[in-house]
């Protein structure tokens, strides 16, 4: 998979395993891949997919920490994340949503089998022992899967995390972490800080 990496991905990095500010990023960042992938979904699909969306990336942030604790990168921990995300799209038939071609997902599995089977994760259960909370019903289209298409999807890069910066420049394993982090440049910290400020 293709994925990319800035200073918002380090920022948000250092919010989520900084204890009491992790909650307010991760708010943050659900609600920024929601609005993202329903973008990508078929039009007037939009709303009966936006709480399924919403708990399933609140659980996948559970899942990013953890890849992050055993060890994986920012990068391969984020790709776990949008590859459990691409399972999911999968299993409805939301073909048009997906970020890597059917035929990939099986390859995409088995660079993370490891982490995957720890977790109870598989293609049909995406969420595996991250399925901590109640995850909404959303009306699936599986007649897509007969003839999928993938206009979203960028086949040809399932034997490694590749990562493009902001230099266009795309490496495989993506960049070490920056000595400089800011924390609140992270999604959501926008809104923490107006919070605080509206408290004052």
């Amino acid at each position: 998979m293709k994925i990319r990496q800035n200073a918002r991905h380090w920022a948000a990095k250092k919010a989520l395993t900084t204890p009491g500010v992790g909650r307010v990023v991760t708010a943050g960042l659900v609600r920024l891949h929601t609005n993202i992938f329903l973008g990508k979904a078929e039009e007037g699909r939009e709303d009966e997919r936006e709480d399924h969306l919403d708990a399933f990336f609140d659980a996948t942030m559970d899942a990013y920490v953890a890849a992050l604790e055993e060890g994986y990168s920012e990068a391969e921990a984020r790709e776990i994340t949008h590859v459990q995300a691409n399972f999911d799209f999968f299993n409805h038939g939301w073909t048009e949503m997906m970020e890597i071609p059917s035929d990939e997902l099986e390859a995409h599995y088995e660079r993370y089998r490891d982490f995957f089977e720890r977790h109870g994760i598989t293609i049909a259960d995406p969420l595996g022992d991250f399925r901590t909370r109640e995850i909404p019903d959303a009306p699936s289209t599986p007649e897509k899967l007969d003839a999928p298409e993938h206009p979203h999807a960028e086949g040809g890069f399932a034997d490694d995390v590749y990562v493009e910066g902001d230099d266009g420049e795309v490496r495989v394993g993506g960049r070490e972490e920056p000595a400089d982090v800011d924390v609140r440049a992270a999604p959501g910290m926008d809104d923490a800080e107006s919070d605080a400020d509206d408290s004052r």
